[in-house]
């Protein structure tokens, strides 16, 4: 059977959308401040509006973080379809090897649908002591469960590493290398990775990496009701129940975390439901506007995305009546999409102390992004970026002048460690601090260096646009070493 691979494409007024609520959500987008790398909005299973701000690109896959659960809850969904598994099964019976001497009633009446809804009933997210042992089955099962099981929800990433675990010994394979016919191939995604634990287990609660348009095809796929092309590849009542409230989480706040939650999936307001991940990458679904809107960002703040989709986007979804044609304003929104872009840092090309810096290697006291080096190296073209590390040696990274440049760097856990698309650029802050930014753009993150010449001696300071400790700022002093 041929599959699509990409989503037909039709306009806003074609789609059922005014343009002028396009241009209002990137509006709400840039005034306040959050940066978006791409969206896609999809109405009636057509692609309405879509945009990437560039060095983003279509192509380019996406770190998912929290997501992934999404997908992992996905391969649930089939197994349980193919009568491999149900969700009344308990956890524990699935690992009698990893299983703790004494099983407490709690442990044993843990079941497949408590993973599911995050009520297993650990009183926190015990993530952080799987990490601490290689088997991370035996480390999750050995930790205490407080609460009856499905009484007491509790955000935790390791629940959903429990389902890959549980999914690889029902299968006998990789959760990717089951989903793949199953989702992938039918749905026509990218190839897609998936980080995994010490074991080669794929992690389950993060780690999958995809395009936008993946995304938007998965939320498709669930407000089809499981239908693909004619054929239902998952059953709907799988996507209603996993869809569906199956645990309080109200804390009292009036937002999108509060709404319930089903399996590895936010209730949203105004009916909606969705997938979401750390720093705003979002697969959200509007059923009842017949509407999916699937988004990557790189943002400390993911309430207020979704505040700007619920402004400006859910009224012209909800509204009765077709848009009036507006040729202005669809040239308007297609001149503003084409448009769409992450500015390099802007200052002075050039400074009199880039001689001195010129080919210059510092090294750099013990610092926590263990880094052992630093050199630039300037072209009229641009420069090159130098970085020395005990674990992944030297890396070196291309920098446009006042403009983005691509090359490459391994980034993170060597164990895991592929090449990462980067893109860089500098300028000049004054004569003395060169501005440096490495946009990672798979990923959300872009890392800000600032290098003061003083003498003989350098200062580094290193932030990121997002991270866990977001006002993090980490400073490394240096000292030159010779002339490379």
């Amino acid at each position: 059977m041929e599959h699509q691979t990409r989503l037909p494409r039709s306009t806003p007024e074609a789609a059922g959308i005014a343009p002028q609520a396009v241009l209002g959500f990137l509006d709400a987008i840039r005034d306040r401040k959050l940066e978006l790398h791409s969206f896609m909005l999809l109405r009636r299973g057509q692609v309405a509006a879509e945009g990437w701000w560039a060095p983003y690109k279509p192509e380019y896959p996406h770190m998912l973080f929290s997501l992934s659960k999404s997908f992992t809850s996905t391969g649930i969904g089939f197994a349980a379809a193919e009568g491999l598994l149900t969700v009344n099964d308990p956890v524990v019976g699935f690992f009698p090897d990893e299983a703790p001497e004494t099983v407490t009633g709690n442990l044993a009446a843990m079941q497949i649908r408590h993973l599911l809804m995050m009520g297993t009933g650990h009183a926190a997210d015990v993530t952080g002591s799987l990490r601490k042992d290689e088997n991370w089955v035996r480390a999750f099962l050995a930790e205490p469960v407080e609460h009856k099981p499905g009484t007491h929800f509790a955000y935790n990433s390791a629940a959903t590493y429990m389902l890959s675990a549980i999914l690889r010994k029902v299968t006998g394979q990789s959760l990717l290398a089951y989903l793949k016919p199953r989702l992938f191939a039918p749905l026509g995604l990218t190839e897609g990775t998936w980080e995994t634990c010490p074991r080669g287990i794929e992690v389950g609660g993060w780690g999958l990496n995809v395009t936008t348009e993946d995304i938007a095809k998965f939320g498709q796929l669930y407000l089809q009701h499981g239908v693909w092309e004619g054929e239902q590849i998952l059953p709907a009542a799988w996507i209603d129940e996993a869809t569906s409230f199956q645990i309080d989480n109200d804390d009292g706040r009036a937002n999108d975390w509060t709404q319930g939650y089903g399996y590895q999936f936010w209730r949203c307001r105004h009916g909606a439901y969705r997938g979401d991940g750390a720093f705003g990458q979002f697969c959200v679904v509007l059923p009842e506007q017949e509407a999916v809107l699937a988004i990557t960002s790189g943002v400390a703040d993911m309430q207020a995305v979704l505040d700007a989709a619920w402004a400006e986007l859910l009224p012209a979804l909800s509204a009765d009546a077709a848009p009036a044609p507006d040729a202005a304003a669809q040239a308007a929104l297609e001149e503003r999409l084409a448009a769409l872009r992450l500015d390099p840092p802007q200052a002075e090309a050039s400074s009199p102390a880039e001689a001195r810096l010129d080919g210059r290697v510092f090294r750099l006291e013990p610092n926590e992004l263990r880094l052992d080096s630093l050199a630039v190296r300037f072209s009229e073209q641009g420069a090159e970026l130098t970085i020395g590390n005990d674990e992944l040696g030297e890396q070196t990274a291309k920098l446009g002048r006042g403009a983005w440049t691509a090359s490459r760097l391994r980034v993170g856990d060597v164990k895991q460690g592929a090449e990462q698309r980067v893109e860089g650029s500098f300028a000049w802050r004054n004569d003395d601090t060169l501005d440096i930014r490495l946009m990672l753009v798979e990923t959300p993150f872009t890392y800000a260096l600032a290098c003061r010449l003083d003498g003989d001696a350098l200062e580094l300071t290193f932030t990121a646009n997002v991270g866990w400790d977001p006002d993090k700022v980490l400073t490394i002093r240096g000292q030159a070493a010779a002339l490379a």
